[in-house]
């Protein structure tokens, strides 16, 4: 166990931002809505898995919505903890824990909003082990578990509880009302009781969030070279480097999708980087070879920086570095790729590991 009060929260948000692969919100947005929970509410008690007693009952907080709405639609706080209650109310058990569903930038934060409100402590874990666009691409539908019933709150008061015949139906009835709500919504969903915990999440995400940001911020203050940090440090590898010419970016169905173009520079000059993105980046190809797919992580960072660029924040002329690194080995197995592996995407491929891909270049 250990108290989290506002100094941690900015390396968190960075190496969450990183981890999130573009997508997952802003994560300075969340770091500022957490900090003020806890400068109102004091610090958050963050506890390890084995630290999870027996008869724990854990309900996930997360945002829901299109993160090009979010930077301009901002949560109070206060739609998270209606969500919460809601949920707590149907199911007629009070939550022991929370946790992020994705350990993705805003999405990172807002658990630390409900946990200093409710007094409630964060579990060490996420669900994705990086931040994936829909509600079922969550470790939990690996295993038999179930996103519904869900709850769902808005900015208005709105508040209501969604109880599906599986998950993917969770996410089309969730994404229906989200839209209704102005593409903005907190959620409360994947209800868990402490024996389901391990097989179902990522274990210490935060604290490799916390590590990464802490990493990148200290080369950052040291003049060296941040970019280069994030690669080293996940096992990865960097793709490209080089200008952002060309983003085509629009809102489609509750979500961000965007196509963008990025002229090499330095060893990468006279070559172009194509992402393809929804919330989050899918697919990374170089002049048409394929280097990085979904679900392995696609990060784009400040090349002077480190600093993590989500997708609606892409703008021509940013000067990027784009790297990939492995995700969780369950998510390459033939289940996992059937919920979030590039086919299901509507990409016609199928997924070959970062490593094989570099080891091949």
């Amino acid at each position: 166990m250990r108290l989290v009060d506002e100094r941690q929260l900015t390396d968190i948000a960075l190496g969450a931002g990183i981890l999130g692969t573009g997508g997952g919100g802003d994560p300075y947005i969340g770091m500022l809505l957490a900090r003020d929970a806890i400068r109102e509410h004091g610090p958050v008690e963050v506890v390890d898995l084995d630290e999870v007693s027996d008869d724990a009952f854990v309900i996930p907080s997360a945002m829901m919505g299109a993160p090009t709405v979010m930077v301009e639609k901002l949560p109070s706080g206060d739609e998270v903890v209606t969500a919460f209650r809601k949920l707590e109310h149907h199911l007629g058990r009070r939550a022991t824990h929370t946790m992020p569903i994705e350990i993705g930038g805003l999405n990172s934060m807002i658990p630390f909003c409900l946990a200093a409100r409710e007094r409630l402590p964060v579990i060490d874990a996420d669900l994705m082990g990086r931040a994936f666009p829909e509600l079922q691409m969550c470790m939990p539908t690996l295993f038999g578990g179930k996103a519904a019933p869900m709850s769902i709150a808005d900015d208005k008061g709105n508040a209501s509880i969604i109880d599906a015949i599986d998950n993917r139906w969770t996410e089309r009835l969730a994404r229906s009302q989200t839209i209704d709500m102005g593409c903005a919504a907190l959620i409360g969903l994947y209800p868990l009781a402490a024996a389901r915990l391990r097989d179902c999440t990522i274990p210490n995400t935060l604290r490799t969030a916390e590590e990464l940001g802490r990493l990148v911020r200290e080369a950052r203050e040291a003049h060296g070279d941040p970019a280069a940090v994030v690669p080293k440090y996940l096992g990865g590898v960097q793709l490209f480097a080089g200008k952002v010419v060309d983003v085509h970016r629009r809102t489609e169905g509750g979500f961000a999708r965007a196509e963008v173009r990025i002229e090499g520079l330095g060893d990468d000059a006279g070559a172009m980087l194509r992402l393809q993105t929804q919330n989050e980046h899918l697919v990374a190809e170089r002049d048409g070879e394929m280097l990085a797919s979904v679900p392995d992580l696609i990060m784009v960072l400040d090349s002077e920086t480190g600093q993590p660029i989500t997708t609606e924040d892409l703008r021509y002329g940013f000067r990027v570095t784009v790297v990939a690194a492995p995700c969780d080995p369950r998510w390459r197995t033939p289940a996992g790729l059937e919920v979030v592996g590039p086919r299901y995407f509507g990409y016609d491929f199928d997924f070959v590991p970062i490593e094989e891909r570099m080891a091949v270049r």
